[in-house]
């Protein structure tokens, strides 16, 4: 049995041969097409805040993501994201012209979403969706 070893393709060649109309990514010389954007990630923040306000809302807008979600029910996002002083929030990334655009939920606030256009509920009823009873 023989295997033909596919050409890698550069990314000059890529750039020239992508066609209108799809939507074609370069991995390792390879050539994807790619799926429609997912439309709607919502991430819950862990104590590594970091990572969901800074490198998956850049890689998620740089994919097309239409909307992402950092739910922070805890406050562990630092103020510059979530205000000053913290608390709990609910971020709320629209993706406008290639960039986001944040919509900040809190308290009972209700959540408006281009996505979830029938959604009929407030950040603290989010929040307090996981509270055990006392």
């Amino acid at each position: 049995m023989t295997q033909a070893i596919p050409k890698l393709v550069t990314f000059e060649d890529f750039a020239a041969w992508r066609p209108e109309g799809g939507r074609y990514e370069l991995h390792d010389g390879v050539i994807v097409e790619m799926a429609h954007s997912i439309p709607l990630v919502i991430e819950v923040v862990s104590t590594y805040w970091r990572d969901d306000y800074h490198k998956k809302l850049g890689e998620y807008e740089e994919i097309g993501i239409k909307e992402y979600w950092i739910v922070d029910y805890l406050a562990a996002g630092g103020k510059k994201f979530i205000g000053n002083p913290k608390q709990p929030t609910i971020s709320l990334y629209q993706l406008v012209d290639g960039e986001y655009q944040v919509t900040q939920f809190r308290s009972n606030e209700r959540i408006v979403s281009p996505t979830l256009a029938e959604l009929d509920l407030t950040a603290e009823q989010i929040f307090q969706a996981g509270a055990y009873p006392a």
